[in-house]
């Protein structure tokens, strides 16, 4: 093995007294080294503004208890510096107090400067200034970019320094990244692309942080002193651009985002544990889940084209911060079994054999340990395998784990952790009390206007000060227009750059688009009613996030760009484009700063009859108390249609559930390669029914909801409620190996022990009912199950004795616990649902 060393020697004072700490991180090709001790690391991805600070203890000491060493985070450069020059570091972007956290639970820290992060945030993370920095072009050879790049790279690297939060200053970061997924830039700019990358990776290890730094998704274009790594569904064919780089997978992605518009995507866990398995046996030494825990993309930091506010990512910790089962604890027990491995993966070298057809075994071996996969490449037939003089059965699409090369303590597909079934439950807090307030339409001879001749692009107007920016022109209508007569009333035609469009003619809604996933651009084509005499045309152009991944993104294009026209008039068409338009950021409601609890107070607000229901362009109003209780909530918007949400002045994002998902929300098999384009949920329904509210943000009385409606939602079907766990479930084979009896088994203190079935409600819930039970040969899966053609008659019995009343409890698997056995010479299960209240 090859060795690469990263190393520093840190002389500090304390009370003006000397003293010294050494701490280094190494690797080679089959290991990163940390103060000495050769490690196979698991890492997730958890972005601190995508949480609270009050969450981020519980979601890292949940990521610790599930197997991780390592939590990645980028950076987010605009969220940082808003403008340019002025800092913020505070709240949910108090970066340096989420890494002490991190280092507080015993965890390493992979830091991703970046700065560019893509990751489903509005404009890749840049600020929106950066935009209008003359000459500028980014991620390429460009003194502009660079010049600003390398600035706000060096304040970060210098902070953490401060800080000392280092790994070669006793801190908890042992590798950041510059730069993030830049291959495909490189392959579609070439030179240009290769001198920036360079220049790129040399600036980073020239500010000597001490630990190593990486790059993602770069294939061969990655220089000299930087590790390059994978990002995928699947990396186990990866190979690092130097023999001496340990192999690594900085993305290895738990699920996938959803967007307005869309179904919700699911991976399945057998499938992911699979991938990671299948990396691990290939001499992977690194792996991080891109996303452990995804969160909320809050406010309006949430990407173009249409992403949703939830960033949940069907990640092992889901939105809430609530583990979801059974992908949280199935990969904690693959951890486990990886862990018991690695005194053979760091010092071996795997020996491949195929003892058949999509058959596949690694052995690592050394002078003191052994560890074995066996692989079932199959994706429908389960296989018989013999591996020195054993037996071993594996399910399709499966790897199993061999700590000591003959005991089997993990297959990648049969799951031993609990599963859940999660409910939103109403809050019975009584109904909403609201007020409402409308929106006023604004005209071109509106004095706070900026006219021109013709079109502007949209954020060069707003800067991103809003979602919303106003196109407003007049049209002169002869009295002798032949539609005035037939009242045949003459086309709008509108060609927009997107995102979302609402057309007012002399006040009055005429017409709604939007774009699509694919495209956000938009026609607007529609009769519209004119009168004689001049006509105010107001066009309320919305963005719905800013693009976040392509070449050249900043050039890209958002608003009313044109043409438009009026058709069917005496003269033909009469093409508006060139014609003068004023413009008006935003809207009155943002400029009143409706959303706080001062502004709120500075207009009238129509309630009871005067309510406004089912009208655009509205904001309501209402006061609530905080519900009793820890458990998660979010707000139920499924009544309403598109636009914004605020509790007590804090943007919880954007809401939109009036966008249908579209797609096939068919069956999902984990077995086969997994696209996210498979196994979809919400196909017909809202694509975000529910929003988080994090409790930290709420006050114990009076606190303030506010919403703005574009589309003209019913705020009275509005609810708070709180996520629970409604059911739990439990589907153990007989004999069923765990990593927690390997040491009785290696050690020959028994042949064989017995399975068991365990299953635990949240804190605060005890199970109060055995839904369903069934030892034998069960079907489905948890929320789902039936009964098969074998089944134990006394299924139920010894659950309900364990279980019932208590918060958790266990149950072995075994034919005499359940009366018998119910069809002999069959491999058996116990499937179980038990109810949590």
């Amino acid at each position: 093995m090859l060795l690469h060393t990263v190393s520093l020697l840190v002389f500090f004072l304390v009370c003006s007294s000397s003293s010294s700490v050494t701490a280094s991180v190494s690797y080679d090709d089959k290991a990163f080294i940390i103060n000495g001790q050769r490690r196979i690391l698991f890492s997730g991805s958890i972005h601190y503004p995508r949480s609270t600070p009050e969450m981020w203890p519980d979601l890292i000491q949940k990521a610790k208890d599930g197997g991780l060493d390592v939590i990645q985070t980028y950076v987010f450069w605009n969220g940082h510096e808003p403008s340019p020059g002025q800092y913020y570091f505070d709240g949910r972007y108090d970066l340096v107090g989420f890494i002490k956290l991190v280092q507080q639970a015993g965890l390493y820290v992979h830091l991703r400067i970046g700065p560019y992060v893509c990751a489903e945030w509005s404009f890749g993370g840049f600020p929106v200034w950066l935009k209008f920095v003359p000459d500028i072009a980014f991620r390429t050879d460009n003194e502009p970019f660079k010049a600003a790049m390398q600035k706000f790279t060096e304040k970060i690297v210098n902070m953490m320094k401060s800080e000392r939060l280092f790994e070669s200053q006793g801190g908890p970061i042992i590798m950041s990244q510059i730069e993030n997924e830049y291959g495909p830039i490189i392959w579609e700019i070439g030179d240009p692309g290769r001198a920036y990358s360079k220049w790129a990776a040399e600036m980073a290890v020239g500010l000597g942080t001490g630990v190593p730094w990486i790059m993602c998704k770069q294939d061969q274009d990655v220089p000299d002193k930087i590790i390059d790594t994978c990002n995928g569904f699947y990396c186990e064919n990866f190979k690092p651009n130097k023999s001496y780089n340990p192999k690594m997978w900085t993305e290895a992605w738990s699920g996938w985002y959803t967007k307005f518009g869309g179904p919700i995507p699911h991976r399945p866990v057998e499938d992911l544990a699979f991938s990671v398995a299948r990396f691990i046996q290939n001499n992977g030494s690194f792996v991080n889940y891109y996303m452990y825990h995804g969160g909320t993309n809050f406010g309006r930091t949430a990407a173009g084209r249409f992403i949703a506010t939830s960033y949940d990512f069907d990640a092992p910790i889901d939105e809430y911060g609530l583990p979801r089962e059974p992908k949280w604890g199935h990969l904690r027990d693959l951890h486990k079994a990886i862990k018991l491995c690695e005194p053979a993966l760091v010092s071996s070298y795997p020996t491949v054999t195929w003892p058949g057809k999509n058959l596949e075994v690694h052995v690592f071996k050394s002078t003191s340990a052994c560890a074995a996969f066996l692989a079932n490449y199959d994706t429908k037939s389960s296989a018989t395998m013999t591996f020195q003089n054993m037996r071993y059965d594996l399910p399709p699409w499966s790897v199993s784990i061999l700590p000591d090369c003959k005991n089997s303590v993990f297959n990648t597909a049969r799951i031993s952790s609990q599963s859940s079934q999660m409910k939103m439950e109403p809050l019975s807090t009584g109904a909403f009390s609201w007020q409402s307030y409308n929106e006023e339409t604004v005209s071109a001879d509106d004095s706070d206007t900026l006219s021109m001749d013709g079109l502007w692009e949209q954020v060069n107007v707003t800067r991103d000060a809003s979602d919303y920016l106003w196109y407003l022109t007049d049209v002169n209508i002869q009295p002798d227009e032949g539609f005035l007569q037939t009242a045949r009333y003459p086309v709008l035609i509108v060609m927009s750059a997107g995102h979302a469009l609402h057309v007012f003619i002399n006040g009055k809604l005429s017409g709604t688009v939007y774009g699509g996933l694919d495209n956000p651009k938009l026609t607007f084509s529609d009769n519209v009613k004119l009168r004689a005499g001049i006509n105010k045309i107001s066009l309320l152009s919305i963005a719905v996030g800013l693009p976040n991944v392509g070449l050249h993104f900043e050039t890209w294009n958002a608003g009313v760009l044109g043409p438009v026209t009026l058709k069917d008039l005496n003269e033909g068409t009469r093409d508006l484009t060139q014609q003068k338009w004023s413009y008006k950021v935003g809207l009155k409601g943002e400029a009143l700063s409706l959303h706080t609890i001062s502004g709120s107070s500075s207009v009238e607000w129509g309630q009871g009859s005067l309510l406004a229901q089912k009208q655009p362009l509205t904001w309501y109003k209402t006061l609530f108390n905080a519900p009793e209780g820890n458990d998660p909530l979010a707000l139920d918007m499924n009544s309403m249609g598109k636009g914004e949400i605020w509790i007590n002045g804090k943007g919880i994002g954007r809401h939109w559930p009036g966008y249908i998902a579209e797609g096939n929300c068919g069956g999902c098999s984990y077995a086969g390669t997994f696209k996210e384009t498979q196994c979809l949920s919400n196909c017909g329904e809202a694509s975000q029914r529910w929003y988080h509210v994090p409790r930290s943000w709420l006050k114990p009385s009076g606190n303030l909801l506010v919403v703005f409606e574009e589309w003209g939602g019913d705020p009275t079907g509005i609810s708070l409620v709180r996520r629970r766990t409604e059911s739990i479930c439990a589907d153990i084979f007989e004999g069923q190996p765990t990593t927690e009896n390997w040491h009785k088994l290696a050690s020959g203190k028994v042949e064989k022990l017995q399975a068991k079935a365990h299953l635990g409600c949240p804190p605060g819930q005890k199970i109060s009912n055995i839904k369903f039970a069934s030892y034998g040969l069960p079907q489905g899966k948890c929320g789902s199950y039936w009964e098969g053609s074998c089944h134990a008659h006394k299924s139920y019995d010894a659950l309900e004795r364990n279980c019932i009343g208590q918060q958790s409890c266990s149950v072995s698997v075994a034919p005499e616990v359940f009366g018998g056995d119910p069809c002999p010479n069959s491999t058996k299960k116990l499937s179980v649902e038990a109810l949590c209240s």
